[in-house]
């Protein structure tokens, strides 16, 4: 069956800026791009349907390159923690929220303790008076520390387990406060309470959430075996709505890397909607946390720099393993040193480019590191809304690190292809939030970096682009999706307003009104 989409502000590209008003896709792609008569003859021609868009504007649909679609799926079912600015707020908000949460664990995402009038960071016991009967875990808005009530404590069994990563008081006594590969103890928990049959519910229910946001296909960064088999699940029985592309965590010891070998998938295993592209490996931490690893000491701490959250030599190891295996890497690295760290490995690979190994996050990085990421040919996923969330980094980098922060158009002007990403549920998933960010970097919230960092604000076509076009390039899909010339999958979607119209400071109030997938309607 042929359709014809006409009468309508159709982007086709954005590099090169190509635009048309009409296009008919067959078979889940586009056939032909041009002129309202030409669509309409050749559709009438063979019985076809003829859809007017009335003059509304059509674009490539969104790639988002770094989706936690697990987590995003649990914290749409969670309680909302974003934009809490006290720790009384925090407790007023689960409280209100304990009837709704349906899984046996109480979650909630997004607290951000900068942001509390208290000026301190939240206990166990604030939690405890609102919620004690049920394990409790919230997670800060960077996903790399969580807190836990004291039953939480207690079901992990780290509330006597010595890691610094467990936060103790002056007095030793646990507060609750969980950081980095604790926090992975907490989720195989969180995980083995929820089903296969809950995981699949809450996978579509995520889709669900992506497509009505515009978002077509989804880079899954960092997925357990549990999780991929419910996926598999969906996939098998044709109810994906989004197109996923996986990347897997490799396990303990590398498990799962060690079954992707005995069965031989390499990267590109699936189809159109579900593919298996490789590993993703988590290199330090996060600025927030003061975790991410740096070449200097925090500004604001000059006690510590961070730290490797994989010894350099095991990433090592890692890395040449996959790597050999024909998968593709994601490797986490938010500090200069671990990005260091990282580059230097890839620098021994063989035929690096064509493996097109990614680098996720990528927020503090020199210059040197930009000249070596071109001579490389890696590919960077980046988060724009950093940008704005990171409103405190000004302190932690200080004023001579901090030109370093998200260098977007750098990358841009030394021939590096950057896909933009969301690592939702850390930051929402909505891709005009993430353009605003990209566009503007803050200068509307007066956030402190902005004058330091304006000359790597980005244009609405670079953002565009990288949004569509390049989070496709950095997934090996540059031949399948990102715009809507002919023989591309027919991914799109319909907006309220033309976004290369719109000023800079509304753009994060352009509304997805339609979105297809494959030429089909997936959203409303």
């Amino acid at each position: 069956m042929i359709k014809g989409f006409v009468n309508g502000d159709i982007y086709i590209s954005f590099k090169p800026l190509r635009k048309v008003e009409a296009f008919a896709i067959s078979n889940g792609r586009v056939i032909y791009v041009g002129r309202n008569e030409d669509v309409v003859d050749l559709v009438k021609k063979v019985g076809g349907d003829v859809v007017d868009l009335g003059g509304r504007t059509v674009l490539p649909g969104f790639v988002d390159s770094h989706v936690h679609i697990d987590e995003l799926g649990i914290f749409l079912n969670a309680v909302d923690l974003r934009g809490v600015r006290s720790i009384a707020e925090l407790k007023e908000r689960i409280r209100r929220s304990l009837d709704r949460v349906e899984t046996l664990w109480v979650l909630g995402h997004g607290w951000d303790q900068e942001l509390f009038e208290e000026k301190r960071w939240p206990t166990r016991w604030d939690i405890d008076d609102v919620v004690s009967h049920r394990p409790a875990f919230l997670t800060r808005i960077c996903l790399h520390v969580g807190l836990l009530n004291t039953l939480g404590l207690r079901v992990t069994g780290l509330e006597n387990v010595e890691n610094p990563n467990v936060v103790r008081d002056e007095k030793g006594i646990a507060t609750g406060i969980v950081r980095e590969d604790m926090l992975e103890v907490v989720w195989e928990k969180v995980r083995d309470s929820i089903s296969i049959e809950q995981y699949e519910k809450l996978l579509l229910n995520a889709m669900k959430f992506a497509v009505a946001n515009g978002v077509t296909t989804i880079g899954f960064t960092g997925c357990d075996l549990k999780v991929f088999k419910a996926l598999i699940n969906l996939w098998s029985r044709g109810m994906l709505i989004t197109r996923v592309r996986v990347y897997l965590y490799p396990g303990r010891e590398w498990e799962v890397v060690e079954i992707l070998e005995r069965l031989g998938l390499r990267r590109g295993f699936g189809d159109n909607f579900f593919k298996l592209m490789g590993v993703k490996v988590i290199a330090d931490g996060t600025l927030g946390a003061r975790t991410a690893w740096l070449s200097e000491p925090y500004s604001d701490n000059p006690s510590i720099s961070g730290a490797p959250s994989i010894p350099p030599e095991d990433l090592e190891s890692l890395v040449k393993k996959v790597h050999s295996l024909g998968l593709q890497l994601a490797i986490h690295g938010i500090g200069d040193r671990a990005i260091d760290t990282i580059l230097s490995i890839y620098s021994e690979l063989r035929d690096v480019a064509n493996a097109r190994h990614r680098i996720e996050h990528a927020s503090v990085l020199r210059e040197d590191q930009v000249e070596l990421i071109a001579k490389l040919g890696i590919a960077v996923s980046v988060q724009p809304n950093f940008v704005i969330s990171d409103w405190w980094a000004m302190s932690r980098l200080g004023k001579k690190r901090i030109r370093w922060l998200y260098p977007f158009k750098t990358l841009i002007k030394k021939g590096i292809v950057i896909g933009f990403g969301t690592d939702s549920p850390v930051e929402p998933i909505n891709p005009w939030q993430t353009v605003y960010a990209a566009i503007t970097r803050g200068r509307y919230e007066g956030i402190a970096h902005y004058e330091d960092t304006k000359d790597q604000c980005l244009d609405i076509i670079e953002a565009l682009y990288s949004y569509t076009y390049g989070s496709s390039y950095i997934m090996f899909e540059e031949q399948n999706l990102g715009t809507l010339e002919v023989g591309k999958l027919a991914d799109f979607v319909v907006v309220d307003r033309d976004p290369l119209k719109v000023d800079d400071k509304d753009l994060r109030n352009v509304k997805v009104l339609e979105t297809y997938v494959g030429g089909v309607k997936v959203y409303p």
